[in-house]
């Protein structure tokens, strides 16, 4: 395929520009003809697919990608072969790499760089959980979408920690810029080889450059196993303690001194974070949607400013005078209490938790009058990790919903065959059913599109619902509420999750 811009793969998808290139394949911004949206292809050469071990390698790509569901990871869609030419069909992310944000910006904010060295962090711990590792974690593999969020892609070397062969020969893979000393010895390589790659990338980040260079990649590789990293805050002395910590430990040679796993890095990443926007007093961009993410516990450091939205700030000043010692008292109690001290819902047994997008709960009432909606403006609160919060229906008369239901549905894009759901209501005893969808949603309950997959009658204030999908993903889980408490006038969600 000499020309491939313009070539229509499986009679579907139409690669309309070449976005990038590598020793392997060649990614293209692509249109899908089915349905209609923007995709991203990556090509592999196809003097390259008569390897085995590199087509191997590439289609262990998808397969690791295709099972993780998270909103900090570039998500596979399809996967197939075209004319004896391997393909992968990912989600379009519109933006720049972070490798390009540095280089365009030099040294980033202290608080942003934290906040992406989370998301990334929280991207290869969804990952891991899957036992899955990386091995390449550098920035150029790091998307920023247009909202700023971070997206890992580009598993094309990473493999599952019970796989064997492709790299029993000791070849290094990865670039040893980020390279661990654990992999540059072609040693067995786990999760903490991805933290070490990324605390290179954060320190990056905040430096502007890589700690190591020399002559070519073996030099630079054997300054990863044998020199102690630069002292970040002699390059950046507005680097504080604990953050040039973190970075210290992330990438400290001896794995049993590194972080033991993700959850214990993005913990101390989390009070950094808000340690850092403390100290600027202001959070901007990406900062401020990732702190909305944060526990109490983080989430107690901050200034009042950051837990704070603006309008509330203002109706606050408004409301001083005489009792304005009294008022700010209240305000900051009031604002801990909803900081989110409670965990996140836990899994089951042999269950994990499927990582949401911040947007991914929708009101849905197809029965409304005039196209009434169910309180828009609430449905973040129903997956914000944060129980004093909650999504509400409208007040309904006397108790009773006067249609056949209402609720609210999940978009856990792209999509995970979900063994469980679970509500957590300060109004229980209410009845609901449980509906999954794989396009759509379907605009009307009952509809073709979507499959009852699970209910409950007289929902406890905490209670898991276990979900028959019959092995099939879908994208969207709608709790159907149809029957409202008794003597109550509506429904309060204040958490959801799945787990798979």
């Amino acid at each position: 395929m000499s020309s491939p811009v313009g070539t229509l793969l499986s009679a579907r998808y139409r690669l309309d520009a070449q976005v990038g290139h590598g020793g392997m394949s060649t990614v293209y911004r692509a249109f899908d003809t089915v349905l209609e949206r923007q995709v991203a292809i990556k090509l592999m050469h196809r003097e390259m697919s008569s390897d085995s071990d590199q087509l191997e390698r590439f289609r262990r790509e998808a397969r690791a990608v295709a099972q993780l569901n998270d909103p900090y990871i570039v998500g596979v869609i399809d996967a197939g072969e075209d004319n004896d030419t391997p393909y992968i069909v990912f989600e379009y992310v519109e933006g720049e790499t972070l490798k390009d944000r540095i280089r365009r910006c030099g040294r980033l904010p202290v608080p942003e760089a934290v906040a992406y060295a989370i998301e990334i962090a929280r991207a290869l711990g969804a990952a891991h959980a899957r036992q899955i590792v990386h091995r390449d974690v550098k920035p150029q593999n790091v998307l920023i979408d247009e909202e700023g969020t971070a997206k890992v892609t580009d598993f094309g070397i990473a493999r599952t920690m019970t796989e064997e062969g492709l790299t029993a020969d000791g070849r290094v893979l990865g670039t040893t810029d980020y390279v661990s000393p654990e992999q540059a010895l072609g040693q067995d390589v786990g999760p903490q080889s991805d933290l070490y790659s990324l605390g290179i990338v954060l320190f990056e980040m905040l430096t502007g450059d890589v700690p190591f260079s020399g002559e070519n990649q073996v030099a630079v590789a054997m300054k990863h196993v044998r020199e102690e990293l630069p002292d970040v805050q002699l390059r950046r002395p507005e680097v504080s303690s604990a953050l040039a910590s973190v970075i210290d430990r992330a990438t400290a040679k001896d794995v049993d001194r590194r972080y033991s796993d993700d959850t214990e890095l993005i913990g101390d990443l989390e009070d950094v974070l808000a340690i850092e926007t403390a100290r600027t007093g202001q959070a901007t961009g990406e900062v401020t949607s990732v702190l909305r993410t944060l526990p109490g516990s983080a989430r107690r450091r901050l200034p009042l400013r950051a837990r704070v939205s603006p309008g509330r700030l203002i109706a606050l000043v408004a409301l001083v005078g005489v009792a304005v010692a009294v008022v700010l008292v209240l305000a900051l109690h009031n604002t801990q209490r909803g900081t989110g001290n409670a965990p996140a819902l836990k899994p089951p047994p042999k269950q994990h938790n499927v990582s949401l997008a911040r947007n991914a709960a929708h009101d849905y009432d197809p029965f409304g009058r005039g196209g009434t909606s169910e309180h828009p403006e609430l449905t973040k609160n129903a997956v914000d990790r944060d129980p004093s919060s909650a999504w509400s229906t409208e007040n309904y008369d006397a108790g009773a919903l006067q249609k056949p239901g209402v609720g609210l549905y999940i978009d856990a894009k792209p999509t995970v065959s979900a063994k469980s759901l679970q509500i957590q209501t300060p109004t229980p005893n209410f009845d609901v059913e449980i509906y999954a969808a794989k396009t759509g949603p379907p605009a009307k309950v009952p509809d073709p599109g979507w499959k009852q997959v699970g209910g409950a009658k007289g929902l406890k204030s905490r209670q898991p619902i276990s979900l028959d999908t019959a092995g099939q993903s879908f994208r969207y889980y709608l709790i159907w509420i149809t029957k409202l408490p008794p003597n109550a006038q509506k429904v309060e969600i204040s958490e959801v999750a799945l787990f798979d």
